[in-house]
């Protein structure tokens, strides 16, 4: 019996994308293609893998059975690709990293800059998230890195810290919030809090942390948005020091003065998965992207 490889990567396309129609969308392929591959596919294994008697065809139990050993599969034939990659001395083909959209992207733009002029001949993507949907991409994607705010912790993820970020409480200068001196819990409640939205398909994480538990709250797709609507006197919010740190100097948004405190920090990690061996690349970037961050908070210090 000869399993063919593609075939698995097809499989696993259909139940990632929901249908034959998407998964043939994200082939790039006929859909009549990718039938007759999953039906080859069904013969040479002897097995149902879909069942077809409803308008849309649904995975069998055995068919879960033969796409989760396939995962793993896969998983090894990947590594022991990249393994090879690296015992030629060569560059890996492509390189994913998910970044949340909370962080600087100055310095991870100058980095991927830095690959760029180094003629380095890797694929690079790289994808923007937030909060949980961080995670849930860098695992949906199986990526090479993630660069974020917070992670679920495992034995099977290395992380390595990157210089602390400070986000403060902030507000437009003619909001009624900024005028007054001692901001309590109560008067925050009563006023719209504007938040960034979790980009996760699965909501690990409903809202940002730290909000004040008002019963009126703004969801905002980034922190470019969020930006705008404090400038416009929507509301209040957390927002990164960097982001408003020239509105703060032109007076155009103020802090506003919980308190129990309008700062605090969070320490952003550079995160990857234990079974798999960085490349060139990823090696690469890290060291780019420490380099830079580091000088960054130097020359701000």
């Amino acid at each position: 019996m000869k399993l063919d490889l593609d075939s698995i990567r097809v499989l696993k396309t259909i139940v990632d994308q929901g249908s034959f129609a998407a998964a043939a969308k994200q082939l790039h392929r006929a859909q009549s293609a990718i039938s007759y591959q999953i039906k080859k596919l069904e013969e040479v294994l002897n097995l149902e893998i879909f069942d077809r008697s409803e308008y849309r065809a649904v995975l069998t139990a055995e068919g879960r059975t033969i796409l989760d050993e396939g995962i793993r599969l896969l998983a090894q034939a990947e590594h022991i690709e990249m393994l090879a990659h690296q015992l030629n001395h060569e560059w890996e083909p492509s390189f994913e990293i998910v970044v949340d959209g909370i962080l600087d992207i100055q310095p991870i733009m100058s980095a991927m800059q830095s690959l760029i002029n180094e003629d380095i001949p890797t694929k690079i993507s790289l994808t923007m998230e937030y909060l949980g949907g961080v995670q849930h991409r860098f695992d949906k994607n199986h990526a090479d890195l993630m660069l974020v705010k917070e992670y679920q912790k495992s034995t099977q993820l290395l992380s390595q810290p990157l210089p602390d970020v400070e986000c403060l409480l902030c507000v437009s200068s003619h909001h009624a919030l900024a005028s007054l001196t001692s901001v309590s819990i109560d008067q925050l409640q009563q006023q719209i809090e504007l938040s960034v939205h979790d980009s996760s398909e699965q909501d690990l994480y409903e809202v940002e942390h730290m909000h004040f538990g008002g019963e009126r709250m703004f969801f905002l797709s980034d922190f470019k948005s969020k930006k705008q609507a404090l400038l416009q006197g929507l509301g209040f919010g957390w927002m990164p020091y960097y982001l408003v740190e020239r509105e703060l100097a032109d007076n155009l948004l103020v802090e506003v003065n919980y308190q129990h405190g309008s700062r605090f920090k969070f320490t952003p990690h550079l995160v990857w998965r234990a079974e798999r061996n960085l490349g060139k690349t990823a090696q690469r970037f890290m060291h780019l992207l420490t380099k830079q961050t580091h000088a960054n908070k130097a020359s701000v210090d």
